[in-house]
């Protein structure tokens, strides 16, 4: 098996942004001109996710809502007595999302659905730089 190792770059505004990566995903993959992979898509931090959605403007909306009844921006969190910055929720939010995904190429394109996208969201309290890695195994 070989292993191909992708990174680019997010900046974010934090505060459950939800930004589309699926073009950088798509231009680290399809430049390597492969047939047949495994493409993980993993972004490195405590406070942010990687998942699929279908990017639109009402899921837009609901993702961060739901969020929201499950971990609450106001509540206190444990993790604020020992930090205090406030960002308890963020981690709580990223570890029920996860930091990864997983799609396969097939026939040189990725197996994304029609209405699927990945998205990365940062949950942070502050604006960021996030690092996505992308890792093709073929």
């Amino acid at each position: 098996m070989t292993v191909i190792n992708e990174k680019f770059i997010v900046h974010t505004k934090g505060n459950t942004e939800i930004k589309d990566i699926t073009r950088q995903v798509q231009n680290a993959v399809y430049k390597h001109n492969l047939q047949n992979a495994v493409v993980h898509v993993y972004v490195a931090g405590s406070t942010v996710s990687i998942t699929n959605i279908e990017y639109e403007p009402g899921l837009l909306k609901d993702f961060p809502e739901a969020l929201d009844k499950i971990a609450p921006v106001e509540k206190e969190y444990h993790h604020d007595e020992t930090w205090h910055d406030g960002n308890g929720y963020a981690h709580v939010r990223a570890s029920i999302v996860g930091n990864n995904t997983t799609v396969p190429l097939i026939d040189g394109a990725l197996q994304l659905g029609q209405w699927q996208q990945i998205v990365l969201v940062d949950f942070d309290n502050k604006a960021r730089t996030r690092t996505v890695y992308v890792q093709i195994l073929y």
